[in-house]
């Protein structure tokens, strides 16, 4: 017994120790293997022959071998920077990085291949089944592309209070794309959207703290655009594209979201239950006035009345059209709003309107949600775990009902999400910080990245990705330091001055007449093919 009782533990000791040094010989050739394959890779193409192409791109192949190896062997910690798993999946960015290496540097764009077999699926039509994990990389592109369009309206907003323009686009809608080199997604823009309001909206526009101003009522809010001949051959019909944008405060204007609603719908009652959404976003979006300038006609005239005359264009030639409203922020909860009209007002689009919104809140009660799904209408709801604004309004009162759901369900007073959720992790990625201030999970470009590294919920970042990291930066400061990209660095250069040579003053520029905001309609008579 007592012989039986000392060899066990020796027994055991020895088969701990054979593991351990079995683990650490595989670790070593690993890393061994990794580095060759990480300095191969990095070499430019044109220095290799075509025998050393072909090693090359099944390096690629290796290196996730390796990486699904290296799983099973290290043990993931809480901190799965340390692993040699993570190291081994991941492009380990540094700051030589971010230089200018002309041809040599990799695309920041993935190839867009032609999706027009598949672009119901794509645009919704199965709610979205079986493509989001893991996710399809069509769809990925494809709402990639639609958030880029939100994001093109924040980068060419005037929100300097210094300047007369402050709330408006600092282009025309024949130049924005081009300004933005945004020319690519094959689209141009037909109109733009201005919105106002008639209640309190605390910072959700933006006005000039000068005297004389283009209005002292309206913002741009957006834009309607429409796909040239090429793009709509690659993704298999004409799409008109709405995109709002959000605020450009931080995001604690949210918690003072007052909670009252509004009839939106005053024609229409779901099972006997009034449409109702929320007041503040429902004075954004039918607001107008004879007084003002530049909303005669609220944002819902306007939107409307340009997708009806695009949707008529186009179907009197015999095409399939399609309409897809994308936003951010309060420019989600307008996208929600403008998709229930469009699916209601206009029949020649059924079954074809579809929303991707970022960081949207809640908008409507239950028969809100009710009536856009009888409507047809197909909602993918693009979220940050870590961001708040998805949990608005009534984030406590809301979060108690839903433990009681079984009770509440059918309450038509509480505020309801509508459609399909993608759930994306901001610490997924591993160029994030992770002390990061969570008001920066809520920032457009941040969620673009997660999502070009997202491919389903239980892996990490991918290996892949392509949209460029310092976008991050562009109004945050959530990437980690030793990239060495500077916080908030997107801004108009040497913020709107410039130099007059015959006198060496620095002045402000006057905006070239075509640039200078039009009440008038925008919208063009023919449809230029691009």
């Amino acid at each position: 017994m007592e012989k039986s009782l000392v060899k066990t533990p020796l027994r055991k000791l020895r088969r701990r120790g054979t593991k351990r040094s079995w683990r650490l010989k595989q670790k070593l050739k690993l890393t061994w293997k990794s580095i060759k394959i990480q300095v191969r890779s990095h070499l430019p193409g044109a220095f290799l022959s075509t025998k050393k192409r072909l090693t090359h791109v099944k390096s690629r192949n290796q290196e996730q071998e390796l990486a699904q190896v290296a799983r099973k062997i290290c043990k993931i910690s809480n901190d799965s920077t340390s692993s040699l798993a993570f190291l081994l999946q991941l492009p380990k960015y540094s700051a030589t990085d971010f230089l200018d290496r002309g041809d040599l540097m990799t695309p920041a764009a993935s190839p867009r291949e032609n999706i027009s077999k598949m672009w119901r699926e794509l645009h919704g039509s199965k709610n979205w089944e079986n493509i989001l994990d893991p996710l399809h990389p069509w769809l990925r592109r494809e709402i990639t592309k639609y958030g880029e369009f939100v994001e093109s309206v924040y980068d060419s907003l005037d929100f300097d209070p210094l300047s007369e323009f402050c709330g408006s686009c600092r282009y025309n809608r024949n130049k924005l794309f081009e300004e933005l080199g945004l020319t690519r997604h094959g689209y141009k823009v037909t109109k733009y959207i201005y919105a106002m309001s008639h209640v309190d909206v605390p910072q959700w526009f933006l006005s000039s703290s000068l005297g004389e101003t283009w209005s002292k009522d309206s913002n741009w809010m957006g834009f309607v655009a429409v796909s040239g001949d090429r793009e709509s051959l690659r993704i298999g019909r004409r799409d008109i594209v709405v995109a709002w944008r959000g605020t450009v405060t931080p995001t604690e204007w949210f918690m003072d979201l007052r909670t009252s609603k509004e009839p939106f719908d005053c024609e229409s009652e779901h099972g006997k239950r009034v449409v109702k959404v929320q007041s503040g976003f429902f004075s954004i979006y039918n607001s107008k006035s004879e007084l003002a300038r530049y909303n005669k006609e609220s944002a819902s005239e306007q939107t409307m009345e340009e997708v009806k005359r695009l949707v008529k264009f186009f179907k009197e030639r015999g095409e399939e059209v399609s309409l897809t409203i994308t936003g951010h922020s309060l420019g989600g909860a307008l996208a929600l709003m403008n998709a229930y009209e469009a699916a209601r007002d206009v029949p020649e689009l059924s079954g074809n309107v579809s929303v991707i919104s970022f960081g949207a809140p809640r908008v409507g009660n239950l028969a809100f949600k009710e009536r856009l799904n009888s409507l047809g209408v197909k909602v993918l709801r693009v979220v940050n775990k870590q961001d708040i604004v998805p949990k608005l309004p009534g984030i406590v009162f809301n979060k108690v009902l839903n433990k009681l759901n079984p009770i509440t369900s059918k309450l038509n007073w509480v505020y309801r999400h509508v459609g399909t959720q993608l759930k994306l992790d901001v610490f997924s990625s591993p160029y994030v910080k992770r002390d990061s201030d969570l008001a920066g999970s809520h920032n457009l470009e941040v969620y673009l990245h997660v999502l070009d590294g997202f491919h389903r919920k239980k892996s990490g970042f991918r290996v892949n990705a392509r949209r460029d990291v310092a976008s991050v930066n562009k109004s945050t400061d959530m990437l980690l330091d030793h990239l060495r990209i500077p916080e908030c660095w997107y801004q108009v250069a040497h913020k709107g001055l410039i130099l007059n040579k015959q006198t060496g003053r620095w002045v402000k520029p006057v905006r070239a007449p075509e640039d200078i905001p039009s009440p008038l309609s925008t919208g063009p008579k023919l449809i230029y093919s691009s």
